[in-house]
């Protein structure tokens, strides 16, 4: 599993490396914001990153998801910097349609994805767990609703404040849990936790981004999908070594 990669296709295929081509039954899941942002190596990097990304989940359907992040909704909820429609111009000549096309594909992603062992993913955060009925029923509010709450949701324990929505706090994460089932939330969004469990070390954040390695290096984690994850302990997280590539 990694988290933002913002354009850096260089750890991205690192990261693929270790996660697709190992032994046994893997999965690879990203945790959002493929685009954007990327480091100066990686040429026009949002469009290398989505599109190998994209390919991946094309070709590998039940071993790859893409959960969709705040820089992947932009169509709804703007963010910047948002360099994807500049380096599809610059590729190849102003043509909206190219740029609305890989947007698109990448909207399709979901949400949110949970694994049998447990553990609840997403970009930055949950729906608001108050209301009656199945869990699965949270996350059939509107799209616009759900982007703010999942794609653009912060945690409390970050120094970052976007003033989209309200930070969830240590109790928020402890009743979705309790609803949800799970029991670890692993998630991206803001650079200042990446690599530190909080909340009791029930909520971990990943970047897999040389753009914010300064905050806790170029990270990724291997989660148990065969088996019940009881607490942190269960969760690896690495960190990729600077490479010559």
């Amino acid at each position: 599993m990694f988290g933002d990669t913002h354009g850096d296709w260089r750890s991205t295929r690192r990261v693929v490396a270790q996660a697709l081509d190992g032994p046994g039954d893997r999965m690879l899941i990203g945790l959002g914001d493929y685009v954007d942002r990327a480091p100066d190596d990686c040429g026009q990097g949002s469009v290398a990153n989505a599109l190998y990304l994209l390919g991946l989940a094309g070709r590998y359907p039940e071993r790859v998801v893409l959960v969709k992040g705040n820089h992947e909704l932009h169509r709804l909820i703007g963010v910047l910097p948002h360099d994807l429609p500049e380096e599809v111009d610059t590729l190849w000549g102003p043509d909206d349609e190219r740029y609305h096309r890989i947007l698109a594909l990448l909207e399709r992603g979901p949400f949110a994805a949970v694994s049998p062992s447990g553990v609840y993913f997403a970009h930055g955060g949950f729906p608001n767990p108050s209301s009656d009925g199945p869990w699965e029923s949270l996350f059939e509010g509107s799209e616009a609703d759900l982007a703010l709450d999942v794609g653009w949701g912060e945690c409390g324990a970050s120094r970052a404040r976007r003033g989209v929505v309200p930070p969830f706090q240590e109790a928020d994460l402890v009743r979705f849990l309790q609803r949800s089932g799970t029991r670890l939330f692993l998630r991206g969004h803001d650079p200042d936790l990446a690599g530190r469990w909080v909340f009791g070390g029930r909520c971990l954040t990943l970047h897999t981004s040389r753009t914010y390695e300064r905050y806790g290096g170029v990270l990724y984690a291997r989660v148990p999908l065969d088996r019940a994850v009881d607490s942190s302990k269960s969760v690896t997280v690495e960190r990729l070594e600077p490479s010559d590539e």
